[in-house]
């Protein structure tokens, strides 16, 4: 079976996207877009979750559930045996499906995904949970088309220190964010043991360029793109030289984290007490 083709016991409900030459994706603000120097913070920050987790998808069937521009779900099939893409997007799925053969690309609701019950080993789910508004109905989908024992694989800001102090988020295309215990909560409400609960945070080269930007890299970016105009050349270069390498990802400190990157699996007993039961991995 090739990378591009699923097998009956995965094949989505609907109808792949077509690729076409011309699907393009504009940097909206919704989704990260690799390629672009002003955006390569962004790119290398989520790129680095996915990284750390290739590894559970070893020769696994996998889903993207919300693929976005795609990057992160063909770094997946590096490793997997076979990986969907889905996004509600149409443009984006045909952008997809026109860059990343590897892909198995289909449209599709997050909260009634396309496919049949427990019939994935992984589902991947990368700074996407805080866009939708049902987080536990897409919860309850994930659980559903999980195998016994299936991994679901989650990353997601941290509400604490990319939102801090306000009601609601900070960033208009998310509807909830979550610190580790609400996320915690929300896997272990639909069923999920958590096996992992981790944070990524910024390395000591990443923490040089908060020093030299009076505190925060992150701030200064923003500044740029609330207030217009051109990008200082230092800070477009620094920006453009980061690497995924250059963040950390480790269970210490995780509320004062960045992001937050889950590891959750559907028991192969409903009964098994759904509990973070994996030591913290030390930086």
């Amino acid at each position: 079976m090739s990378a591009t083709e699923p097998s009956e016991a995965v094949r989505p409900a609907v109808c792949p996207a077509e690729p076409t030459p011309e699907a393009t994706l504009a940097l909206t603000g919704e989704r990260t877009v690799p390629g672009i120097p002003e955006e390569n913070y962004w790119f290398r920050r989520h790129q680095a979750a996915y990284l750390r987790l290739v590894d559970r998808c070893v020769g696994a069937r996998v889903l993207e559930a919300g693929c976005g521009e795609g990057y992160g779900a063909a770094l997946l099939a590096r490793a997997a045996r076979l990986v969907v893409g889905l996004d509600y997007d149409a443009v984006t799925a045909a952008h997809v499906a026109a860059r990343y053969p590897q892909v198995h690309v289909v449209r599709g609701n997050l909260v009634h995904l396309p496919l049949p019950d427990g019939a994935l080993d992984v589902v991947a789910n990368l700074q996407v949970i805080e866009h939708l508004w049902d987080q536990p109905g897409f919860l309850a989908e994930c659980f559903r088309v999980l195998r016994p024992g299936g991994l679901l694989l989650v990353s997601t800001p941290n509400r604490i220190t990319f939102s801090p102090g306000r009601d609601t988020p900070l960033n208009p295309f998310h509807t909830r964010e979550l610190a580790a215990a609400e996320l915690a909560e929300l896997l272990i409400d639909a069923g999920f043991a958590v096996r992992e609960l981790l944070g990524l945070h910024h390395g000591p080269a990443l923490r040089e360029l908060d020093a030299r930007y009076g505190g925060s890299l992150i701030e200064a970016q923003v500044e740029v793109v609330l207030h217009g105009g051109d990008w200082p050349e230092p800070l477009r270069a620094d920006v453009a030289g980061v690497r995924a390498a250059d963040f950390a990802i480790h269970g210490e400190r995780v509320d004062e984290s960045l992001d937050l990157i889950a590891v959750a699996q559907r028991p192969t007993d409903r009964a098994t007490q759904a509990t973070i039961d994996q030591p913290a991995e030390a930086p």
